[in-house]
């Protein structure tokens, strides 16, 4: 652990005691800042991500405790140390129930003090691991979306890397059920901010006229209602990442007030006087033409439009991806084998190239599901094509249509002619060759060239 990248916040009324405090812990090499009064330390704390608090400690008053979860509050993770030169056993063991992590007494030893502060960061970083431990719980509890070849997936999982580590805000744009939530998590896990929360809002179900309050919180008596004050998701995803679900669907009034902490970095809580600081990595989702909607005058704001779309990921529906659907299929059985206790089952060649020719209107998460239904209800070890629902156990084979986009280069609309000639039409290379009217050496030479190898045989 590095002490440069350690902040300390020292409080003291006493200014000589507090000197002393952050000299001993600056030599030691931490970043310290002192204070001497509680409403500079809150403001100090609400700005900036403190590891460790050290707080004289007045066995007459009750202002430390009270600091100390205000602070926790903000950062929950914060360490609290306190220092008294006239508490009682007691005192100290309120102090330690209350969530201190030690209580030393004046004056201070600075061997003492240094070891003290070693195993408060000590245990910060074991809770922190803990969470990360927590985080991969969690993506081994859901199957694996990334799994497959396609170049689509290739890019996004490369973009993900390049942008994890920063703050920029992200937009997320694709069908629902093609897993941009999944996506969002996967930016959180790989940044800075892991350790921190992840708080997803699904903007659809917010109710106007609670937006606000949803969003940045409200103090007791702001409003009918409010018995007591309320933590907003910015306060809720305080420096770790807040996830916008459907950001399409939030009403004009929100988009305001998002497009106000987005340009002030800044917000109010409902009712309160007090601004507070939005320390969250922002990550937006939506399977809506934003920029339609936004160039248009249409039903979201263009100015909020561009602050959301610093980096964008377009998630391809599953249809345009189908070479990763025998991946797909692969995890998604290991997945739920273990997780329903069955032996584990394979899909026939057939069922998945007959998978690789329907739309999936719900892409992969009907996909998903669909392969838990099988594996939970099909008792034999390998699923074949009887055993699939009669909606989808015909072949569909009017879609025939080639999908071209505006922009691609002429390799790769001739590699998309070629993918999904070999997905609808047939995947008999023979076959394929002749409807693309190129010999067989050439379309096999044009298969490795452009990596569609994981394409079921002919």
């Amino acid at each position: 652990m590095n002490p440069a990248h350690i902040h300390i916040l020292v409080l003291d009324r006493d200014a000589s005691s507090a000197r002393l405090i952050r000299d001993t812990l600056s030599r030691a090499g931490y970043q310290v800042i002192t204070s001497s009064h509680e409403s500079d330390a809150l403001h100090l704390a609400s700005g900036e991500l403190f590891n460790l608090v050290v707080k004289s400690f007045d066995a007459k008053r009750i202002d430390a405790l009270a600091l100390m979860e205000k602070v926790r509050g903000i950062t929950p993770d914060t360490q609290f140390i306190f220092l008294s030169d006239g508490g009682t056993i007691h005192t100290a063991v309120e102090a330690m129930r209350k969530g201190a992590f030690d209580y030393l007494s004046k004056p201070i030893n600075a061997t003492q003090l240094l070891e003290s502060v070693r195993k408060a960061l000590d245990h910060q970083a074991l809770v922190a691991e803990d969470q990360q431990i927590k985080a991969r719980l969690r993506r081994r509890s859901e199957p694996d979306i990334f799994v497959g070849s396609s170049s689509a997936m290739r890019a996004i999982n490369k973009l993900i890397q390049q942008i994890a580590s920063t703050d920029v805000t992200v937009l997320i744009e694709g069908e629902s059920g093609t897993g941009k939530e999944v996506v969002a998590r996967a930016i959180h896990e790989k940044s800075l901010r892991s350790a921190l929360p992840f708080v997803a809002v699904n903007c659809a179900a917010l109710p106007e006229n609670l937006i606000e309050s949803e969003l940045f919180g409200h103090v007791r008596g702001a409003f009918t209602g409010a018995v007591g004050d309320r933590k907003g998701r910015f306060q809720l995803a305080h420096g770790g990442t807040l996830f916008l679900d459907e950001i399409g669907d939030l009403s004009r009034t929100g988009q305001g007030d998002l497009l106000r902490v987005l340009e002030d970095g800044m917000f109010r809580p409902v009712g309160s006087s007090k601004m507070e600081r939005a320390n969250v990595r922002l990550i937006a989702a939506t399977n809506k033409d934003l920029e339609f909607e936004a160039m248009n005058g249409g039903t979201f704001r263009e100015d909020l439009y561009f602050r959301l779309n610093i980096v964008s990921i377009r998630m391809p529906p599953l249809r345009d991806r189908a070479e990763d659907i025998a991946s797909l299929v692969a995890s998604f059985a290991a997945h739920f084998c273990a997780k329903h206790r069955r032996r584990l089952k394979k899909f026939a060649p057939e069922v998945v190239a007959r998978f690789q020719t329907l739309r999936w209107p719900g892409n992969v998460r009907q996909l998903r599901n669909l392969v838990e239904r099988l594996v939970v209800t099909v008792p034999l070890s390998t699923i074949q094509l009887s055993d699939l629902p009669a909606s989808i156990s015909v072949s569909n084979g009017a879609h025939h249509e080639i999908t071209i986009r505006a922009g691609m280069t002429i390799a790769q609309v001739e590699a998309e002619l070629i993918r999904q000639t070999l997905l609808k039409i047939t995947a008999n290379r023979e076959a394929a060759s002749r409807h693309l009217g190129i010999s067989r050496r050439a379309l096999q030479y044009k298969i490795v060239r452009y990596g569609l190898q994981n394409l079921t045989q002919g």
